[in-house]
């Protein structure tokens, strides 16, 4: 499979991945833990059918030390009793902040306010912040057919 065009070649869209790659760092080094940060671009790229972004995050997120029985259920999460609450609120939503277009309410105040018994608000700033970048990475990789399966942990950091 090859990509529709050289993307990430582009000049163009290097200054467009400069401003994403900005504020997904200033997520990446922001509070809300990190285990819950991969498990949330896992989710997000699983249900975008981002095969890319599912690659680098599994990758990365057993680089950190994932478990392969926790990455082989996050597609299961609800069923799954290998996650803490903050991670399964955390997934709730990123799932619900993913498919906001298929919800006619968007994100319900029920998951608003489960992720916020768990999470303070720079962290929710955080998660907010970072379930709308990752749905931004996927739209970039689906539109372009971008490859999956050849990413290395650390390639872009």
């Amino acid at each position: 499979m090859e990509s529709r065009l050289n993307y990430f070649g582009h000049p163009l869209a290097g200054k467009v991945l400069k401003h994403i790659n900005s504020a997904g760092k200033l997520v990446q080094d922001s509070t809300l833990p990190t285990t819950v940060q991969e498990l949330v671009k896992i989710r997000a790229s699983q249900i975008n059918g981002c095969g890319f972004c599912t690659d680098m995050h599994t990758k990365e997120a057993t680089a950190a030390g994932e478990t392969p029985q926790r990455l082989h259920l996050v597609a299961a999460w609800r069923e799954a009793k290998v996650f803490t609450e903050p991670e399964r609120a955390a997934l709730e939503l990123a799932e619900q902040g993913t498919r906001i277009a298929d919800a006619a309410g968007g994100v319900t105040d029920e998951a608003w306010a489960n992720a916020a018994k768990h999470f303070d608000e720079d962290q929710l700033v955080a998660l907010i912040s970072l379930i709308a970048v990752i749905n931004a990475y996927n739209r970039i990789n689906v539109i372009n057919q971008q490859p999956a399966g050849d990413y290395q942990p650390g390639q872009f950091g």
